[in-house]
């Protein structure tokens, strides 16, 4: 049947028949790819967070969609839905869906190994962080590779309790500009414009590559054609990850 989308019984219509054909594809069916498309229905049309959140936990769980376990910890963290968030249900699922071969999946897991959370029940643990944001990142998740190069710009040091403030600070990371450069050209080739613009930083003072004023130059014009591009975008600062 044809519709004219002009028309907005004929719109609303479409809608219903697409929840029906959605329902009928993932429960009759049991096509998983179906059951999380209508997860993302009940979610953004019907607007029912409770009973999305159902399907996408339940398509993670029967069918190994990682998409749907991404979505699901998403819900999980946030708290989406009729439940309260829960960050280690979240770190479970993300850890899922990471196992499935999401990127997304893996770059917020390495997120929550690397932010202290040990209050929501998950420990800090950067070396296994960054592991999984490289894991992201060659699966080329553009802003896994930008943290991991924020990271390896700026180190990363073991977070000390008050009862340690006068002793030295353990490094876990040492500054690393050659894999710094690495991460950022990766994540500049896959898009992400802060990767670009400390990539143009790098060219200009030569760190982590050898200095190439023509080339900063490119990678800056690079980024701020991105960020042209972006409508309503925040203001772009360059060295973002160099500070």
């Amino acid at each position: 049947m044809a519709y004219d989308f002009k028309d907005e019984g004929e719109v609303k219509e479409f809608i219903k028949n697409l929840g029906i054909e959605y329902r009928f594809g993932c429960y009759s069916e049991k096509k998983p790819e179906v059951c999380h498309l209508l997860a993302d229905y009940l979610e953004s049309i019907d607007k029912n967070y409770e009973k999305a959140g159902i399907v996408y936990k339940n398509t993670c769980d029967d069918y190994k969609y990682a998409k749907s376990c991404s979505k699901y910890a998403t819900y999980a963290l946030l708290g989406k839905g009729s439940q309260k968030s829960d960050f280690k249900a979240a770190y479970s699922y993300f850890d899922k869906g990471c196992e499935l071969g999401d990127p997304t999946s893996c770059f917020h897991q390495g997120l929550l190994l690397i932010t202290r959370n040990e209050q929501q029940g998950i420990a800090q643990n950067p070396i296994k962080g960054m592991s999984l944001l490289e894991k992201s990142c060659l699966a080329e998740h553009s802003n896994a590779c930008y943290y991991l190069s924020g990271m390896y710009i700026a180190g990363v040091k073991r977070h000390q309790d008050k009862s340690e403030k006068d002793a030295k600070p353990e490094v876990l990371v040492a500054t690393d500009m050659k894999k710094a450069f690495q991460f950022a050209l990766k994540g500049c080739e896959l898009g992400n414009m802060y990767s670009c613009a400390n990539l143009s930083q790098m060219y200009a003072k030569g760190d982590g590559v050898e200095k190439n004023p023509e080339l900063a130059a490119k990678y800056r014009k690079i980024a701020t054609d991105m960020q042209e591009d972006i409508q309503g975008g925040k203001t772009l600062s360059f060295q973002e990850g160099l500070s």
